[in-house]
């Protein structure tokens, strides 16, 4: 960010924790902060980690929004985006079952996507999908509660990007070491949302191959100065489309060799 708008980054990180916390969604920053690069968005948005953390937050890991071809046309970018997962907002699930308190969010969404957790360090310079699989400890199915603090998700790039790119809440299957072996291009993900087929999506709907997409995440926090670190939990984008959700609802996801998961939004 420029010099002259460091004080702004923190004004609006500010915001931000103030529409978290109280639940109620502010204008785009877009059109009322004159927040016009992804660079300066970024700015924000570690800015607001910095100020959850800070306050007793824990950093667990790093989420990736716009893999889809499609949105990031929608967007009119060329590349996904990320943002950091909180711990206050993990949920993982207790034999296959996760449960979210629904009054957390403002206008949530649900993503079905793949999970990895990261064993060893990532290798210096350039990262591919081969160097994420050979990195990555296990995998597992998730489901990532999406949640714009942006008015009726009037959002474009630099709004999501600020806003920690969108995150809600994750929760999280059980680990599996047998997906690292598995082609994950191919790999099918049906959600159902109150018992019908909402979502089918597949791997591939992740910039290609999830892995491909977390080694864009390396690459990009490479430029940042920032690492993968083992132990961190990486998020890797929808395999298919977000699903409007409230309280009483109950996803369950399915993916071919693995246990299901489910989630229900308790009123």
């Amino acid at each position: 960010m420029r010099m002259l708008e460091l004080a702004s980054a923190e004004a609006l990180a500010h915001r931000l924790e103030d529409a978290w916390e109280k639940r109620t969604p502010i204008a785009p920053l877009s059109e009322t902060e004159g927040v016009a690069t992804a660079e300066e968005a970024y700015a924000i948005q570690r800015r607001w980690t910095e100020l959850r953390l800070a306050r007793g937050e824990r950093l667990i890991g790093r989420k990736i929004g716009l893999t889809s071809r499609a949105m990031q046309a929608q967007m009119g970018v060329g590349e996904p985006d990320y943002g950091d997962l909180w711990g206050s907002r993990f949920f993982p699930a207790t034999l296959g079952r996760a449960e979210m308190p629904a009054g957390l969010f403002l206008q949530p969404r649900a993503e079905g996507e793949f999970a990895f957790l990261i064993g060893r360090p990532l290798p210096e310079g350039r990262v591919t999908a081969q160097d994420v699989l050979v990195s990555t400890e296990a995998l597992a199915v998730a489901v990532e509660v999406i949640d714009s603090r942006i008015v009726d998700w009037r959002i474009k790039l630099v709004d999501t990007i600020a806003d920690n790119s969108s995150y809600g809440a994750l929760a999280l299957g059980a680990w599996s070491t047998r997906l690292r072996t598995v082609d994950l291009r191919t790999l099918g993900m049906i959600i159902h949302h109150n018992g019908r087929v909402a979502v089918e999506g597949i791997g591939a709907a992740a910039l290609g191959h999830p892995a491909r997409a977390v080694a864009w995440l390396a690459n990009k926090l490479t430029s940042f100065g920032v690492r993968l670190e083992p132990g961190d939990i990486v998020l890797s984008g929808s395999l298919g489309r977000s699903i409007p959700v409230r309280g009483g609802d109950v996803l369950i996801v399915e993916v071919h060799g693995q246990p299901p998961l489910s989630l229900a939004f308790a009123e």
